[in-house]
């Protein structure tokens, strides 16, 4: 990990109490000789006229801060990937499998990252190539019918072989970080972040026979639309995508770059489930 010299700062606007932290992080990193990068969303908040518009920050950044929900860092998740820099969830919010330093615990982490780096956790990426276009999800790539379309028709394979042809409202391929979201819904299974794999969790089908399946994250992955003359949506983290036609077909990998998650020193991966699935 390289030199952190400046922090971005991407906030949830009106999360409760969003404006006090600004204001304390911009005095954390002031202190330490490190300079703040802020959206222009964050900028406003704390009176500066020098935000930057949000997909700007991470280039102009050697480290993300995000203060707000699993939305807010999966927008910016893509671009921090690409630029090899930590990104720091605070949670603001209620559930939060990403966002999952509580804030009580913010300048901990950070004074444990700023130190040695240890609590940097490596997160895989899928890598999706359509119409020659390729783009990087953390959590999911999702097939899905439109509004008022009906079951829409699609064949999976698998490294060159196809495994199933099936009528579905969709299909979510998933990285275990986004095992815990639209995919565990589906009825998709909980895998620890570690774990080299990408499932396959097929939403509503038609079928009984063809279940969340979990394949290598090696293995190259092919969704060919068998639905002519209705469309879809291919989504990517919830936050951006749009319609493909009815013979489209897309291409599912695991990206090369991934994720550099910043998580606190006191928690585990399994003492988050137990926190926010409550278990026991």
């Amino acid at each position: 990990m390289k030199p952190v010299r400046r922090a971005g700062v991407v906030i949830k606007p009106h999360a409760s109490g969003v404006a006090d932290l600004i204001i304390a992080l911009t005095g954390y990193f002031s202190a330490k000789g490190i300079g703040v990068v802020l959206e222009q969303a964050a900028a406003e908040k704390a009176g500066r006229p020098d935000g930057l518009p949000r997909d700007l920050v991470p280039s102009a950044s050697d480290l993300i801060v995000v203060l707000g929900g699993d939305g807010t860092l999966l927008s910016v998740a893509h671009q921090a990937a690409r630029a090899g820099i930590p990104v720091m969830g605070v949670n603001l919010g209620s559930l939060g499998f990403l966002t999952e330093v509580p804030v009580a615990e913010m300048e901990l982490s950070l004074d444990a990252l700023l130190a040695d780096g240890t609590n940097v956790r490596p997160r895989m990426m899928l890598e999706s190539t359509f119409r020659g276009e390729t783009e990087l999800a953390l959590n999911d790539i999702v097939l899905n019918k439109t509004a008022r379309a009906r079951m829409i028709q699609y064949a999976v394979s698998v490294d060159g072989r196809e495994i199933a042809k099936l009528r579905a409202d969709g299909l979510i391929a998933a990285t275990p970080t986004g095992s815990t979201a639209y995919s565990l819904s589906a009825g998709g299974p909980i895998l620890h972040p570690s774990v080299p794999a990408i499932i396959l969790t097929p939403i509503c089908p038609h079928t009984l026979s063809f279940r969340p399946t979990v394949v290598s994250s090696d293995a190259r992955i092919r969704v060919e639309l068998r639905t002519p003359g209705e469309e879809a949506f291919l989504t990517l983290d919830g936050q951006r995508g749009g319609e493909i036609g009815g013979d489209d077909a897309i291409e599912i990998r695991k990206a090369g770059v991934e994720l550099l998650l910043v998580t606190s020193p006191k928690r585990n991966y399994f003492g988050l489930l137990q926190e926010k699935l409550r278990w026991g």
